[in-house]
């Protein structure tokens, strides 16, 4: 047989064979994300918002806060955090899996060597050989590939793409979320920082109007039971700060957490959030923006993407599959001839094979698919709307808190003024003990609320950048390794 003959014929086979194929299953196309997008945000009515020029909130997103305490914490969280740490590693896996999938597009080649000495039986009746030993030297390589006629492999490949670009937005949505904890934490520790602050100042105070308290009853001016409420406001205002340092050791431990490092070998400087501080303008844009802006949005429509080409590799089994092997090497019964020209050996040929029955299996694989890839487009479409709200809830509470922080003010300023007057009024003698005690207990709860207002802007600050998607911004996909 003309070998060179048999290869053009060969070539020329699977030339019509590759230009021939076609690729089954949809073609993707974005799902719509909201039946209706909105305008604008209805909560940004009536809340000041960042000036035009300042853009989108920098990748660095803590560093609007001015901080350089927390600037050095949050940017731990990339590099130190187990839980992202944990992400990069699936991000990794993702990438590994294109790789797997692409190598379909290439055959598979397998080199060996054996060597055996057998015998005959004697009494097999067959004629000469029988009851002789033999030897068998074998040097095979063998090839085999399957053609992608209808797309398996591709769709295969297509579909790990998408994974890993959504790999790498949940990379970053766990990143983001991580650092909007610790900023979170932060500014709680700091807001403890100033009740404690507020504590042990008022208990300062409380200490002097016990002692004048004490004097006052030593010279028969007081009774002893303006002595007992006095000690009693002292002693319970001491407690309150003595309490704020569980809440704060936990947040501290918590951060620690959050940065990879043990509890014991980090704390925080006591660093009081001031009263004068304010939450930084956001840059909050408008909603059809926020597809672009966050990493779980981008997340869950890749994986919308990847459940489409999933479709495309079970319709693919409905087609026959095409494989062509081929096989060489050397074979010989004497080993000083096992690689000699004499013998080589050789074999070439496609195969076909199709499957005619499987009781339903491919197509219950079929709608099996195309059902998750269903519930992947209502995930993406509910991730949208949760995105949605997460926005107008912390519009609603920056703007609702910065006026109830305008109200508080003047709340604490009528008690610091009730308390004046009530202590002028005890001194002349016009008004009770109990009525100081009263009044001073107005003016330290309402001094609390006001720091406990300025903790809950600063975190609704916070959960803003994070609903906007932090610094991140949608970028090209992510390129799939080659």
């Amino acid at each position: 047989m003309n070998i060179s003959g048999v290869s053009i014929h060969f070539v020329l086979a699977v030339s019509v064979l590759v230009l021939s194929a076609c690729t089954v299953g949809p073609d993707y196309v974005r799902p719509t994300p909201v039946a209706t997008m909105p305008p604008a945000y209805k909560e940004l009515d009536g809340w000041k918002v960042a000036q035009p020029g300042d853009g989108a909130a920098p990748e660095e997103w803590w560093k609007i806060y001015q901080d350089t305490g927390l600037n050095s914490l949050a940017g731990q969280v990339a590099i130190s955090n187990l839980t992202v740490a944990a992400a990069e590693a699936q991000f990794r896996q993702a990438r590994a899996l294109v790789l797997e999938a692409k190598a379909g597009y290439y055959p598979t080649v397998s080199l060996g060597a054996s060597a055996s000495r057998s015998q005959r039986s004697g009494n097999l009746g067959t004629g000469t050989g029988n009851g002789t030993t033999t030897s068998d030297f074998l040097l095979p390589l063998d090839a085999t590939w399957e053609l992608d006629l209808w797309g398996k492999i591709s769709r295969s490949v297509e579909a790990s793409q998408a994974g890993v670009q959504a790999g790498a937005a949940d990379l970053a949505a766990v990143t983001l979320s991580i650092q909007a904890e610790l900023v979170t934490d932060y500014f709680l520790v700091r807001t403890l920082d100033a009740q404690k602050q507020l504590l042990d100042a008022t208990t300062a105070v409380y200490r002097k109007a016990l002692d004048l308290t004490n004097n006052r009853y030593a010279a028969g001016v007081a009774a002893k039971s303006d002595v007992l409420l006095a000690e009693t406001q002292f002693k319970s205002t001491q407690a309150q700060a003595i309490d704020l340092g569980v809440q704060r050791a936990q947040l501290e431990h918590a951060i620690a957490l959050l940065i990879g490092k043990p509890a014991a070998d980090f704390s925080l400087p006591t660093i009081p959030l001031s009263l004068a501080a304010v939450p930084p303008p956001v840059p909050v844009g408008v909603p059809s923006e926020l597809l672009e802006r966050r990493p779980d949005i981008a997340g869950a429509e890749r994986r919308a993407a990847a459940a489409n080409a999933q479709i495309g590799v079970t319709e693919a089994a409905w087609y026959p599959t095409v494989k062509l092997s081929a096989a060489g090497g050397f074979e010989s019964s004497s080993f000083s001839k096992w690689l000699s020209w004499p013998s080589r050996l050789w074999a070439v040929g496609p195969a076909v094979s199709e499957t005619v029955f499987d009781g339903g299996l491919r197509r219950a694989q079929n709608e099996q698919v195309r059902a998750a890839y269903d519930g992947t487009v209502a995930a993406y479409r509910r991730t949208v709307l949760t995105g949605f709200k997460e926005v107008e809830d912390n519009l609603a509470a920056l703007r609702i808190l910065e006026e109830e922080a305008r109200v508080q003010d003047e709340a604490v300023k009528a008690a610091e003024q009730s308390v004046t007057i009530v202590r002028n009024q005890y001194r002349a003698g016009t008004a009770s003990y109990l009525s100081v005690i009263v009044i001073q207990a107005a003016e330290l709860a309402n001094e609390r609320t006001a720091i406990d207002i300025l903790g809950r802007r600063m975190a609704a600050s916070v959960l803003l950048v994070k609903a906007l998607g932090g610094g991140w911004v949608a970028k090209e996909p992510v390129p799939s390794p080659l």
